[in-house]
Formats: C-alpha cells, structure tokens, sequence
C-alpha cells in the first residue's frame, strides 16, 4: 500500500480517489461528478485544516451548518456518504486510523411520496402523437421517436440514463461494451442500473409496436461518422445518441400540451409504471425486480401511493364516506 506521504495534497487525493471511483467501482461519470462536488466542498469547509486531520466532532458541525443553512436531509445525506466512502478509501490507502464521518446521520427529512400520473393521464400522455416540431413541420420522425420512447419508460419503469444507454442490439467490441439493448423477438430489454447491475426488464406490446414503427425509420437518420449513433437505438435529427435532457424536454413540453396536472419528467413515468402495477398485483418484490431497486424499503414507498388510491376510490364511492 502507498505510504502517508504518497497524497502531497488534499486535492491530490480526492483526485485519486474519484479514478478509482471511475476505474474500479465503474460509477457513471455524473455519479463521479457529484462525488468531487461534494468532496471538494468539505475541503473548503476543512480550510486550513488537512482531510485526514479532521475529527468525529469537526464533520458533525460540518453537518449542523449545512443543515443550518438550508440544505435538505436529502443532499446532506447524500454528501456524508461520499465523505464516509472516501476516507474508507483513505483509510486502505494510508492507514488512516479512524473513519472521521462514520456513524454520523443526517438531519430526518419529511417523508415525500413520489408523483405518479393516474392510469387515465398516463395512457393519454403515451398514445397521444406528438405534432412535428415548429421549426420542421415536415419532421415525421420526430414524434415517432418520442412515441417509442415514451411508452417504453411508461412500460417498463426505466431511468432515463437506462433509456438513452439501450443500443439496437448487444455489442462488444474493442474500446466498447453495451450496457443495455432491445430484444424485440421477446419483448424484452437488458439494461445496466445503478451499481452497474444488470437485468431483464419486460417491455410491453403497446411499446413494443411503437419501438417497432421507430426502428423502421430509424436509419433515415443514421450518420456515418456518429459510430455511437449507430449503436443508439434512439437518436436525435443529428443520428447522435439521444441524452436525457432531450428526452427531458420533449416529455415536458408533450405534457404540457395535454394540459396533464403535473410537471413531467421521466421519473414521473418510472414512479406511475411502479404505482400502477403494484395497484393490479401486489407483488411488491416483482416491482422491485423490475425497478432493480436494491433493497426492498426503496419500493415499499409505492405501497402509500396504492393506498392513497384506494382511500380517493372509497371517498369517491362509499355511501357513508362523504362529509356532510
């Protein structure tokens, strides 16, 4: 192992570690980003004081004043944990005695559910064509794309980083491997999640049709010189692999245009997938499986959706439920 002296600075360090992070652990490049963000920001917090000097006591202020400043539960927790992990890391590479962040929670946040569409306005966002974009009213390719990739998140709960990382088929090659591809012969999909997990993921007939009409224009738009395009199974007018913001902001403005009560964004339709399908089975763990979520707690918050369900259906039709 490399001795005390091996890291000259904090920054030397955290740069190291974010390698490992990238090499090692295979995270995401935007998981990767978010680790240096936070990382950088106890290193200014620490000031003068260096990283592997910081006490058990000096964290858990560091903690208090970011709370005390307005900071969520939420992005406080998520910091801690890339602070726990990094001088875990210190620690194997040092011999760090102690782990200054262990044991140390973030401030309890308020339990929010997450927002799901009803079956009604989710059906009408996914099967309602696009119109062609205004500045190419000619475009019929456009929402044909849209359509495919539309159903198949509400299909299939996908993440849109899983979404936009589907090729057309698996491929391995030098320099390249796919985490994710269609089979349409048995209407299913592999994709690659958080923790570079991989599974198999159903996909619908409805989706399945409309990935179908998409793959069937789809190389009108294929570009010789956009080799990643041609791997994509979505691409944009430019034969470039679609990204998430794309995605993002066509599924936002369609919504809007069916004037549906929420702001959408893919997660919406990740979280109505999940809520739906547990509303007609109840098989908890199969939407786990589906979402490839790692622990069960992170799907039973469906199961208050499921209720809130309910509860409007008896309010809705119980003879004695109605206030006077």
């Amino acid at each position: 192992m490399p001795g005390l002296l091996t890291f000259h600075s904090a920054r030397e360090a955290i740069d190291a570690y974010l390698d490992s992070l990238l090499t090692q652990r295979k995270l995401s490049d935007h998981t990767v980003d978010n680790y240096r963000r936070d990382l950088l920001q106890l290193h200014e917090m620490a000031e003068d004081i260096p990283l592997e000097k910081l006490t058990h006591h000096q964290i858990r202020r560091f903690v208090s004043k970011l709370h005390a400043g307005g900071m969520n539960p939420r992005s406080i927790a998520r910091k801690l944990s890339a602070w726990r992990g990094f001088y875990q890391w210190l620690a194997e590479q040092t011999g760090l005695p102690a782990n200054p962040a262990e044991a140390i929670k973030a401030p309890r946040r308020a339990r929010t559910l997450p927002k799901a569409l009803s079956v009604d306005d989710a059906v009408q966002l996914v099967t309602t064509p696009s119109p062609a974009p205004r500045r190419n009213p000619e475009d019929t390719l456009t929402p044909l794309c849209n359509q495919a990739m539309f159903e198949l998140l509400y299909s299939s709960g996908l993440r849109v980083s899983e979404l936009t990382g589907l090729d057309i088929h698996p491929v391995q090659e030098k320099g390249y491997t796919s985490q994710g591809w269609i089979n349409l012969d048995n209407q299913e999909i592999t994709v690659t999640g958080k923790g570079s997990k991989t599974r198999i993921v159903p996909v619908g007939q409805a989706a399945a049709d409309a990935i179908r009409s998409w793959i069937s224009v789809r190389e009108q738009l294929l570009q010789p010189q956009e080799e990643d395009g041609q791997r994509a199974l979505f691409i944009n007018q430019r034969g470039r692999r679609m990204t998430p913001r794309i995605i993002q902001m066509r599924l936002k403005a369609h919504a809007k245009m069916l004037g549906l009560p929420l702001s959408v964004h893919p997660h919406v339709l990740r979280h109505s997938f999940a809520s739906h399908v547990l509303q007609s089975s109840g098989d908890l763990r199969a939407v786990q499986e589906m979402l490839g979520h790692a622990s069960i707690s992170s799907t039973q918050v469906y199961t208050a959706l499921d209720f809130q369900h309910l509860a409007r259906i008896y309010d809705a039709t119980h003879p004695r439920a109605k206030k006077k």
